[in-house]
């Protein structure tokens, strides 16, 4: 039998076997796709989604991101871009008083309602920050307004230092939880949650993260957790998130011992005589 009569049957043989059976189907439904992609209009958007990606396990129409004077920009903004891509739900700035707030770096920011606007959320951010995170850690009339939210909400979630507010409402006992790396066992065992040492830790309906950055990759596990992981990785590729830092570095472990050091004495030289103050004030 020559090579030429070989390869015939082969691919005679490979036609009729069920791989190239699924492989067709494959390559239809491929094209059908496309063809719905190339069509989209912004009115069609949410429901060829839908026909790509499946039916979300969760029914999520309104998120909330808490500001106040002093929190930390990214900590907002990172959830606030990657949880802003929940299809079907709106997403708002919800202040603790009316009027704008301040960031910890200056920038001026416009929230879209106040604590006393709002009385149901789907998801609840609670972000860190410096001075305004541990004034808001003392504002019981706020823990009682997260704890009202949670009361309803799918996801309660808190990042970096946020965990210290959201802790001081006592929904945080028992919880494994992380926060941000300054005095992180200290102030988690204070608020009797229990230290996991993770960037992000879900438990329960409870999410929380570490510093920062790790508010973000918190953010993305969410989504996963709504849409799964096509979806999150079109947000991801949306975002072009696929860090590669100049240097190690950003977590103690990574840091060299003098850099820790004097960073942990600059965090102490602010945090601990407002501590103090509050606690006296008690």
């Amino acid at each position: 039998m020559n090579k030429i009569t070989v390869l015939t049957l082969f691919l005679i043989i490979l036609a009729c076997s069920p791989q190239s059976e699924e492989m067709a189907t494959n390559h239809t439904e491929n094209q059908d796709m496309m063809a719905e992609l190339e069509t989209m209009t912004p009115e069609t958007h949410d429901s060829v989604m839908e026909a790509m990606l499946g039916k979300p396990n969760y029914d999520i129409k309104s998120i909330g991101i808490l500001v106040y004077d002093g929190v930390n920009d990214l900590d907002v903004m990172g959830p606030r871009y990657v949880l802003g891509q929940t299809m079907g739900a709106s997403t708002k700035l919800i202040s603790i008083e009316p009027g704008n707030i301040k960031t910890v770096m200056g920038v001026e920011m416009v929230p879209d309602a106040t604590v006393d606007d709002i009385d149901q959320l789907d998801i609840l951010v609670i972000p860190g920050g410096f001075t305004g995170t541990i004034e808001a850690a003392y504002d019981d009339d706020l823990h009682t307004w997260i704890r009202e939210i949670d009361e309803s909400s799918t996801f309660t979630a808190a990042v970096c230092t946020g965990g210290w507010i959201l802790g001081a409402t006592g929904l945080l006992d028992g919880k494994k939880a992380s926060t941000n790396w300054y005095r992180e066992e200290e102030f988690l065992t204070k608020y009797g949650a229990i230290p996991a040492n993770e960037r992000f830790t879900r438990d329960g309906k409870y999410w929380t993260s570490a510093g920062v950055t790790a508010g973000m990759d918190m953010s993305l596990a969410i989504l996963i957790e709504i849409f799964g992981e096509d979806y999150v990785q079109a947000v991801m590729l949306d975002m072009e998130y696929d860090p590669a830092p100049p240097i190690s570095g950003g977590s103690p472990e990574t840091t060299s011992a003098e850099v820790n050091m004097m960073m942990q004495a600059m965090y102490d030289m602010g945090v601990q005589p407002l501590i103090d103050s509050l606690e006296t004030a008690k």
